[in-house]
């Protein structure tokens, strides 16, 4: 017996990173799939987004765990993209039980420098994205007389961080939009959480921005390698450097099944404590 046995989970961003984790965990757990990621590069990214291949590896690994998967080629900040996702999944599968709005993406720059296409960029995923995909599926949630929404955000939905005021713009965005969520559809049996992920290593965070900024060398002088050593200083928790996207999968696992049935309006940091510090460690237990 699987934690979502019977159940059907729409995952955004569910070619790769957390995205797979949620799609591969919420399979192996009973649920049958339906991904949505886009194959279109965002200008303002600075790492390759999703390919072709990120899609057949994730559809590969579901249908290994003998569940159904259906993957959409189409972008969180498209309505019509989103909705023809929700309507093949209804009509494959018959019903859409979970949504986890996951897709995102990562820039830098300090905001003096940042451009209006950056902003608006980033707002348009990680924010406007979020609102999009609960929009496709609530009609049928509602309908149903339940359901799970589980929302991505960050630790910068927490907290600031340097060089990227758009994402923590976002981030701290999606609480609310989380919130208002569960307060609003609550009557109509609809639970919605949101997870705060610290330093998870997926194709987002790790780039050469990424790895200069974590290092603290000057750009293009970090190396993975730099960025993977920093880690350990990012979380308090011995042993914890860059997390797996698996830690954060086991807790949305946790907010979509039966064992969080009254968990509602919750946020939950996965950041191996990192939350408990003033700021970086200087002296990581490894």
């Amino acid at each position: 017996m699987g934690l979502l046995d019977g159940k059907v989970a729409l995952i955004t961003g569910g070619s790769r990173g957390q995205g797979r984790a949620h799609a591969v965990t919420s399979a192996r757990e009973g649920a049958d799939i339906i991904i949505i990621d886009t194959l279109e590069q965002i200008g303002t990214v600075q790492y390759p987004m999703a390919q072709q291949a990120d899609f057949d590896e994730t559809v590969k690994q579901v249908e290994a765990l003998d569940r159904r998967i259906i993957a959409v080629n189409g972008d969180v900040r498209k309505q019509a993209d989103l909705d023809r996702a929700v309507q093949q999944g209804i009509a494959e599968f018959g019903k859409i039980d979970i949504l986890i709005a996951n897709a995102g993406i990562f820039s830098l720059s300090p905001a003096h420098e940042m451009t209006d296409e950056m902003w608006d960029d980033m707002i348009a995923v990680n924010l406007t994205g979020i609102w999009k995909s609960a929009k496709a599926v609530l009609p049928h949630m509602m309908e149903n007389g339940g359901g799970s929404i589980v929302i991505t955000s960050s630790i910068n939905g927490l907290e600031p961080g340097e060089n990227y005021v758009h994402y923590c713009a976002a981030k701290f965005g999606a609480v609310g939009v989380m919130k208002t969520l569960a307060l609003e559809y609550a009557k109509h049996g609809i639970r919605v959480n949101a997870i705060h992920p610290g330093a998870i290593l997926t194709p987002m965070t790790s780039w050469q921005g990424a790895w200069d900024m974590m290092s603290g060398k000057p750009a293009g002088e970090g190396t993975e390698a730099d960025m993977l050593e920093a880690g350990y200083s990012f979380h308090a928790l011995k042993g914890n450097g860059f997390l797996s996207p698996q830690r954060i999968a086991d807790t949305g696992l946790y907010l979509n099944s039966d064992l969080a049935s009254s968990v509602t309006g919750v946020s939950i940091p996965v950041d191996a404590g990192h939350l408990l510090q003033p700021g970086y460690n200087p002296n990581p237990v490894k």
